[in-house]
């Protein structure tokens, strides 16, 4: 009777179980997470890249950004500073632009996010330092541009000249659709006169350009004047070496969190530049800001997303370590349901990331609007998870010993870089609206 008995599925007790059946599982099932939690099996060679990541970012990336965010500006980027050996270390790893190419769009979107997820997990400032550094040749690359990348190898450190000091996330603004009903934006700060043969750029950009102080060379946005005077609705876009005369830094930016990242002014004084090194004129403005803003945004995706996984870990093994009410702090409830909302936080914020990056890589246009919902996202869960994460670490998490201070000032930055997320939100809704529906009479 035995022999021929039942199991509850309907097969026989003798039966094997097919693979993943409930049948195989353990008596009290419970399944470990990969690197990127309930990430689905990656292809074998990413898969293995991953590791080398995350090998990278716990062993170069944390202990570093932790020393650089003790230093003044200056020794961050002094020429003792550990800064550049992470920086040879990273080009070393082969993360490159010939790399990329060769991949096909949702294998590429796959690693980009995946790439900078770790590198955010070991130090969100180091990371967006090595991004920034390749954004000149990247949107060079994305505009077809073979004469610039010939002339500005992506071993080269570069910035994204942007950010002005009166206008910050206006400039993201070109079509002022976040501008305040009848409200103006006034005079550019950083102007490129076009000449006949030539560019003459006057002005500056503003001291949150990352790499700002360092770079060798900038993709460069501001305001034209091809003869009717500036318009900061009509622009251009240069990628030009910041050793031309004329050019100069302010100092290194002293600030609250990503102290591993370099940032500063650039001036410009009656600064020559070559009609060769235009990647973009202003018939191509709006184009070019849209194109690099995707791009940012779904990085500073990523990088969080990755800051918020590793404030995440640091408090789950801490929370099995330290004990108090006579138990290691994990067995207490409250603890447990922080750890859990913290963990279903970091599954959002890479699954939006994730998404967002497959269908911005892979369709012939990227939607903006779903960067800056990763940017936004990812960047307020990683304020989220972290402070949480600090206050499972208790007291000790307000000191140096843990990265956990540092972590959180890192993420608290993050919600104002790359737009600052209220007007990124404002900005965003535009491109929600379907403005043949509202061409209405009376509208």
């Amino acid at each position: 009777m035995a022999e021929t008995a039942l199991a509850g599925d309907g097969a026989r007790a003798s039966d094997a179980p097919p693979p993943g059946s409930p049948r195989s599982w353990p008596a009290v099932p419970r399944r470990a997470l990969t690197l990127s939690g309930a990430e689905a099996r990656l292809p074998d060679t990413i898969a293995e890249f991953q590791q080398t990541l995350r090998r990278f970012a716990l062993e170069v990336l944390r202990p570093t950004g932790i020393r650089l965010d003790r230093m003044t500006p200056e020794q961050v980027i002094a020429a003792d500073s550990p800064y550049w050996d992470v920086r040879r270390q990273y080009l070393d790893l082969g993360i490159n632009l010939e790399t990329l190419a060769g991949m096909e769009p949702a294998e590429r979107a796959l690693m980009f996010s995946i790439v900078f997820e770790e590198l955010g997990y070991g130090d969100a400032g180091l990371a967006i330092s090595m991004g920034a550094a390749l954004l000149p040749q990247y949107i060079s690359a994305k505009f077809g541009n073979q004469a610039l990348l010939q002339r500005f190898p992506d071993t080269l450190i570069g910035c994204w000249g942007i950010t002005e000091p009166d206008h910050g996330s206006d400039t993201l603004d070109p079509s002022a659709s976040a501008a305040r009903p009848g409200g103006q934006y006034g005079r550019p700060n950083c102007v490129a006169t076009f000449g006949a043969d030539k560019i003459v750029l006057n002005g500056q950009k503003s001291a949150w350009v990352s790499n700002g102080t360092i770079a060798k060379v900038c993709i460069l946005y501001c305001a034209a004047d091809t003869g009717a005077g500036p318009d900061p609705h009509r622009g251009c876009v240069l990628v030009l070496p910041l050793d031309l005369d004329g050019i100069s830094r302010g100092k290194p930016l002293d600030k609250l969190g990503q102290r591993a990242l370099n940032q500063g002014e650039i001036y410009f004084d009656n600064v020559e530049v070559p009609l060769q090194y235009v990647l973009a004129g202003p018939e191509d403005y709006a184009r070019a800001v849209y194109c690099i803003h995707s791009e940012a945004n779904s990085l500073m995706g990523s990088v969080f997303t990755g800051l918020a996984h590793a404030a995440y870990d640091l408090a789950l093994d801490y929370a099995h370590e330290r004990r108090q009410g006579g138990a290691p702090i994990i067995r207490h409830q409250s603890v447990q349901t922080r750890l859990f909302h913290m963990y279903r936080k970091v599954e959002m914020a890479r699954a939006l990331t994730r998404r967002v990056l497959a269908f911005n890589g892979t369709e012939p246009m990227p939607a903006l609007q779903a960067g800056m919902a990763a940017k936004i996202s990812c960047t307020q869960i990683a304020f989220e998870v972290t402070s949480d994460a600090l206050q499972i670490f208790g007291g000790n998490g307000l000191t140096r010993e843990y990265p956990l201070e540092k972590m959180l000032r890192d993420a608290r930055a993050s919600m104002i870089e790359d737009g600052c997320n209220e007007i990124l939100a404002i900005k965003g809704g535009t491109y929600l609206m379907d403005h043949e529906r509202l061409h209405t009479d009376g509208d």
